[in-house]
Protein backbone atom coordinates (compact mmCIF):
# COMPACT_ATOMS: atom_id res chain seq x y z
CA UNK A 1 0.00 0.00 0.00
CA UNK A 2 1.37 3.49 -1.02
CA UNK A 3 1.85 5.77 2.24
CA UNK A 4 3.19 8.86 0.74
CA UNK A 5 1.43 11.54 -1.93
CA UNK A 6 -2.37 10.43 -0.58
CA UNK A 7 -4.90 12.45 1.13
CA UNK A 8 -6.14 11.12 4.14
CA UNK A 9 -8.88 11.40 6.58
CA UNK A 10 -8.11 10.11 10.13
CA UNK A 11 -11.03 9.69 12.21
CA UNK A 12 -10.46 10.18 16.06
CA UNK A 13 -7.44 12.05 15.06
CA UNK A 14 -6.99 14.18 18.27
CA UNK A 15 -5.53 11.94 20.27
CA UNK A 16 -3.57 8.33 20.72
CA UNK A 17 -3.61 6.07 18.34
CA UNK A 18 -5.49 8.60 15.62
CA UNK A 19 -2.99 11.24 16.50
CA UNK A 20 0.23 9.07 16.05
CA UNK A 21 -0.98 7.87 12.31
CA UNK A 22 -1.70 11.21 11.80
CA UNK A 23 1.82 12.47 12.89
CA UNK A 24 3.69 9.22 10.97
CA UNK A 25 1.41 9.59 7.92
CA UNK A 26 1.83 13.78 7.61
CA UNK A 27 5.59 12.77 8.08
CA UNK A 28 5.32 10.08 4.88
CA UNK A 29 4.81 13.53 2.85
CA UNK A 30 0.83 12.97 3.07
CA UNK A 31 -1.94 15.69 3.44
CA UNK A 32 -3.57 14.35 6.49
CA UNK A 33 -7.47 15.50 7.67
CA UNK A 34 -7.77 14.63 11.44
CA UNK A 35 -11.36 14.52 13.11
CA UNK A 36 -12.74 14.09 16.80
CA UNK A 37 -15.39 15.70 18.82
CA UNK A 38 -12.39 18.02 20.65
CA UNK A 39 -12.11 20.65 18.99
CA UNK A 40 -9.54 21.74 21.27
CA UNK A 41 -7.51 18.95 21.13
CA UNK A 42 -7.73 18.97 17.50
CA UNK A 43 -6.35 22.86 17.14
CA UNK A 44 -3.49 21.74 19.26
CA UNK A 45 -2.53 18.87 17.39
CA UNK A 46 -2.74 21.10 14.41
CA UNK A 47 -0.71 23.88 15.99
CA UNK A 48 2.05 21.16 17.16
CA UNK A 49 1.97 19.60 13.55
CA UNK A 50 1.78 22.38 10.73
CA UNK A 51 -0.14 20.92 7.77
CA UNK A 52 -2.58 18.68 9.86
CA UNK A 53 -6.19 20.35 8.89
CA UNK A 54 -8.23 19.80 11.71
CA UNK A 55 -11.80 19.13 11.32
CA UNK A 56 -14.55 18.69 13.99
CA UNK A 57 -17.43 15.91 13.41
CA UNK A 58 -18.92 13.75 15.91
CA UNK A 59 -19.15 10.23 14.18
CA UNK A 60 -21.82 8.85 17.09
CA UNK A 61 -24.64 9.41 15.08
CA UNK A 62 -25.75 9.33 11.31
CA UNK A 63 -26.11 12.81 11.14
CA UNK A 64 -23.07 13.76 12.39
CA UNK A 65 -21.31 11.54 9.90
CA UNK A 66 -23.02 11.82 6.74
CA UNK A 67 -21.71 16.06 7.79
CA UNK A 68 -18.44 14.42 7.81
CA UNK A 69 -18.45 13.18 4.41
CA UNK A 70 -19.64 16.81 3.35
CA UNK A 71 -16.66 19.22 5.32
CA UNK A 72 -13.93 16.12 4.46
CA UNK A 73 -14.88 16.16 0.53
CA UNK A 74 -14.74 19.99 0.75
CA UNK A 75 -11.59 20.05 2.62
CA UNK A 76 -10.00 17.59 0.57
CA UNK A 77 -11.41 16.76 -2.73
CA UNK A 78 -9.15 14.62 -3.76
CA UNK A 79 -8.88 12.26 -0.38
CA UNK A 80 -8.22 8.71 -1.03
CA UNK A 81 -7.76 7.27 1.92
CA UNK A 82 -10.06 6.94 5.09
CA UNK A 83 -8.77 5.96 8.52
CA UNK A 84 -11.60 4.43 10.80
CA UNK A 85 -9.73 4.95 13.85
CA UNK A 86 -12.34 6.50 16.22
CA UNK A 87 -13.16 4.15 19.05
CA UNK A 88 -14.18 4.45 22.80
CA UNK A 89 -13.97 1.25 25.24
CA UNK A 90 -16.34 1.21 28.31
CA UNK A 91 -14.83 -1.16 31.40
CA UNK A 92 -17.86 -2.54 33.02
CA UNK A 93 -18.82 -6.11 33.51
CA UNK A 94 -22.21 -6.28 31.52
CA UNK A 95 -24.13 -7.65 34.21
CA UNK A 96 -23.21 -5.19 36.65
CA UNK A 97 -23.01 -2.18 33.83
CA UNK A 98 -25.90 -0.08 35.58
CA UNK A 99 -25.50 3.26 32.98
CA UNK A 100 -28.75 4.23 30.52
CA UNK A 101 -28.57 2.54 27.25
CA UNK A 102 -28.04 5.27 25.81
CA UNK A 103 -24.72 5.80 27.31
CA UNK A 104 -24.15 2.04 26.62
CA UNK A 105 -24.76 2.09 23.13
CA UNK A 106 -22.54 4.91 21.94
CA UNK A 107 -19.96 2.05 22.50
CA UNK A 108 -21.38 0.45 19.70
CA UNK A 109 -22.39 3.17 17.61
CA UNK A 110 -18.59 4.74 17.33
CA UNK A 111 -17.12 1.60 17.61
CA UNK A 112 -18.98 -0.46 14.81
CA UNK A 113 -21.89 1.24 13.27
CA UNK A 114 -19.34 4.49 12.48
CA UNK A 115 -16.90 2.37 10.64
CA UNK A 116 -19.59 0.85 8.23
CA UNK A 117 -21.44 3.79 8.01
CA UNK A 118 -18.80 5.85 6.88
CA UNK A 119 -17.30 2.98 4.27
CA UNK A 120 -20.79 3.23 2.90
CA UNK A 121 -20.56 6.50 2.78
CA UNK A 122 -16.89 7.22 0.93
CA UNK A 123 -17.00 4.65 -1.33
CA UNK A 124 -18.65 6.13 -3.69
CA UNK A 125 -15.81 8.52 -4.09
CA UNK A 126 -13.36 6.39 -3.30
CA UNK A 127 -14.15 4.09 -5.87
CA UNK A 128 -14.03 7.42 -8.23
CA UNK A 129 -10.02 6.98 -7.43
CA UNK A 130 -7.29 5.42 -9.31
CA UNK A 131 -5.97 4.39 -5.98
CA UNK A 132 -7.81 4.64 -3.05
CA UNK A 133 -7.85 2.78 0.65
CA UNK A 134 -10.08 2.22 3.47
CA UNK A 135 -8.08 0.94 6.54
CA UNK A 136 -9.84 -0.11 9.96
CA UNK A 137 -8.38 0.00 13.32
CA UNK A 138 -9.90 -2.82 15.41
CA UNK A 139 -8.03 -4.11 18.30
CA UNK A 140 -6.69 -8.04 19.70
CA UNK A 141 -9.52 -7.77 21.58
CA UNK A 142 -11.86 -8.74 18.36
CA UNK A 143 -10.54 -12.35 19.21
CA UNK A 144 -11.10 -12.18 23.29
CA UNK A 145 -14.58 -11.74 24.29
CA UNK A 146 -13.13 -9.96 27.25
CA UNK A 147 -15.48 -9.73 30.48
CA UNK A 148 -13.49 -6.35 31.79
CA UNK A 149 -14.71 -5.08 28.35
CA UNK A 150 -17.31 -7.18 26.80
CA UNK A 151 -19.47 -5.34 24.37
CA UNK A 152 -15.88 -2.98 23.44
CA UNK A 153 -14.55 -6.90 22.19
CA UNK A 154 -17.55 -7.22 20.60
CA UNK A 155 -17.33 -4.12 18.55
CA UNK A 156 -13.83 -5.18 17.21
CA UNK A 157 -14.84 -8.62 16.17
CA UNK A 158 -17.31 -7.29 14.45
CA UNK A 159 -15.24 -4.63 12.87
CA UNK A 160 -12.97 -7.29 11.87
CA UNK A 161 -14.97 -9.68 10.08
CA UNK A 162 -16.99 -6.52 8.44
CA UNK A 163 -13.02 -5.51 7.40
CA UNK A 164 -12.01 -9.38 6.11
CA UNK A 165 -15.58 -9.48 3.88
CA UNK A 166 -15.19 -5.63 2.47
CA UNK A 167 -11.75 -6.13 1.36
CA UNK A 168 -13.17 -9.68 -0.19
CA UNK A 169 -16.02 -7.52 -1.56
CA UNK A 170 -14.14 -4.93 -3.00
CA UNK A 171 -11.12 -7.04 -5.07
CA UNK A 172 -10.64 -5.93 -8.30
CA UNK A 173 -11.26 -2.49 -7.58
CA UNK A 174 -9.08 0.31 -6.88
CA UNK A 175 -9.61 0.05 -3.06
CA UNK A 176 -7.61 -1.93 -1.12
CA UNK A 177 -8.89 -2.14 2.70
CA UNK A 178 -6.56 -3.28 5.16
CA UNK A 179 -6.95 -3.82 9.42
CA UNK A 180 -4.69 -2.23 11.81
CA UNK A 181 -4.83 -4.45 15.27
CA UNK A 182 -3.66 -2.73 18.24
CA UNK A 183 -2.37 -4.74 21.29
CA UNK A 184 -2.69 -2.59 24.33
CA UNK A 185 -1.05 0.44 23.29
CA UNK A 186 -0.20 3.17 26.08
CA UNK A 187 -2.51 6.04 25.27
CA UNK A 188 -5.83 6.67 27.38
CA UNK A 189 -8.61 4.29 25.93
CA UNK A 190 -10.58 3.50 28.63
CA UNK A 191 -9.59 5.94 31.24
CA UNK A 192 -6.25 7.97 32.25
CA UNK A 193 -3.58 5.17 33.42
CA UNK A 194 -5.48 1.78 32.38
CA UNK A 195 -2.94 1.39 29.06
CA UNK A 196 -0.15 2.87 30.71
CA UNK A 197 1.66 -0.71 30.96
CA UNK A 198 1.44 -0.59 27.00
CA UNK A 199 3.46 -0.30 24.38
CA UNK A 200 5.07 3.34 23.03
CA UNK A 201 2.14 4.36 20.76
CA UNK A 202 5.16 6.13 18.19
CA UNK A 203 6.58 2.34 18.07
CA UNK A 204 3.31 0.61 17.54
CA UNK A 205 2.31 3.24 14.42
CA UNK A 206 5.88 3.04 13.16
CA UNK A 207 5.87 -0.90 12.98
CA UNK A 208 2.83 -1.30 11.56
CA UNK A 209 2.68 1.44 8.71
CA UNK A 210 6.28 -0.25 7.74
CA UNK A 211 3.95 -3.51 7.00
CA UNK A 212 1.23 -1.61 5.32
CA UNK A 213 3.81 -0.77 2.84
CA UNK A 214 5.19 -3.98 2.15
CA UNK A 215 1.28 -4.91 1.05
CA UNK A 216 -0.30 -6.23 3.91
CA UNK A 217 -3.44 -6.12 4.70
CA UNK A 218 -3.96 -7.26 7.82
CA UNK A 219 -1.50 -6.04 10.83
CA UNK A 220 -0.92 -6.60 14.28
CA UNK A 221 1.66 -6.10 16.81
CA UNK A 222 3.33 -7.86 19.57
CA UNK A 223 0.40 -9.76 21.71
CA UNK A 224 -1.84 -8.51 19.20
CA UNK A 225 -0.02 -10.31 16.17
CA UNK A 226 -0.57 -13.58 18.64
CA UNK A 227 -4.16 -12.90 19.06
CA UNK A 228 -4.34 -12.62 15.11
CA UNK A 229 -2.64 -15.54 14.29
CA UNK A 230 -3.15 -18.23 17.19
CA UNK A 231 -5.43 -21.41 17.26
CA UNK A 232 -8.87 -21.21 18.66
CA UNK A 233 -7.52 -24.12 21.75
CA UNK A 234 -4.34 -20.75 22.16
CA UNK A 235 -6.85 -18.35 22.94
CA UNK A 236 -9.31 -20.44 24.78
CA UNK A 237 -6.24 -20.72 26.73
CA UNK A 238 -5.38 -16.63 27.47
CA UNK A 239 -9.31 -16.35 27.86
CA UNK A 240 -9.19 -18.66 30.78
CA UNK A 241 -6.25 -16.67 32.09
CA UNK A 242 -7.63 -12.94 31.22
CA UNK A 243 -11.20 -13.97 32.87
CA UNK A 244 -10.91 -16.36 35.41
Amino acid sequence: MELSGRSILVTGGGAGIGLALARALLERGNRVVICGRDEARLTAAAGDMPGLVPLRADVATAAGREKLLAEALALAPDLDMLVNNAGIQRRARFHADSADWAERAQEIAINFEAPVHLAALFLPHLLKRERAAIVNVSSGLAFLPVTFAPVYAATKAALHSFTRALRDDLRGTGVSVAEIIPPMVNTGLGGAGLHDDGVPVGQFVAAVLDRLATGELEVGYAMSEHFRTASREELATVLVQVNG
